[in-house]
């Protein structure tokens, strides 16, 4: 059973979510809150699967609370499925920073929700193909932070599969981008986060655009 939080300043979106995901066999809303603090604190008691995180809202918002349940000084870090109206890309940039496991859009099909849920409840990180897309352009026209320092060595195949996954392609795509299958994907995508020391996919993407790896606008 995959435990869930719902955290959204709106009730009806709450009330909306906990029907689609309950009406899952796998799947169990064991909490709700409407802003960022309560969000932490409910999350830190029931302590889900994963935590459904709105990111504007009231007291403290969802790119705070996430830090404060998922980001790097968190000893046992909760997994944060940041869902968003997408009307301030910066925001949600800043939330993958701050240990945010995905990200989706708030008008995605009540399926794709459900699929984004069990996939990060696997400690697969997820980036939706279509806020990608948004995202890289957003920054591309207002500049994409910088960080600097070295990177470990990485195999021709691995870097290939980083550039692929920084395009938000899952490992069946992947697969067919390379001609492997998709077993032999996973096994570069484990090696390549163990190299780079990231904790899922999302965070070798925002990796990968903050060292320059590939950047907004490119191919």
């Amino acid at each position: 059973m995959i435990r869930v939080v719902v955290v959204d300043d709106q009730a009806v979106v709450r009330a909306g979510f906990r029907t689609i995901l309950e009406s899952e066999p796998d799947i169990q809303v064991v909490g709700e809150a409407a802003d960022g603090a309560d969000a932490v604190s409910v999350a830190r008691r029931c302590r889900p699967d994963v935590v459904l995180m709105d990111v504007r809202m009231p007291r403290v918002d969802g790119i705070t609370a996430t830090a404060r349940l998922a980001g790097p000084a968190v000893v046992d870090p909760l997994t944060v499925l940041v869902v968003t109206t997408f009307d301030l890309d910066q925001y949600v940039f800043a939330a993958l920073r701050s240990g945010a496991s995905g990200f989706m859009l708030k008008d995605v099909e009540p399926e794709e929700l459900v699929t984004a849920v069990r996939v990060v409840a696997a400690g697969e990180g997820l980036v939706a193909p279509g806020a990608m897309r948004r995202l890289i352009v957003e920054f591309a026209r207002v500049g994409w932070p910088r960080a600097t320092g070295p990177l470990p060595d990485l195999t021709a195949r691995e870097r290939e599969t980083w550039l692929l996954v920084t395009r938000g392609l899952s490992n069946v795509e992947i697969a067919a981008e390379l001609m492997v299958s998709p077993s032999t994907v996973k096994t570069h995508v484990g090696n390549l986060l163990a190299k780079l020391g990231c904790r899922d996919r999302v965070q070798a993407v925002v990796l990968a655009y903050e060292r320059g790896v590939v950047r907004p606008g490119l191919p």
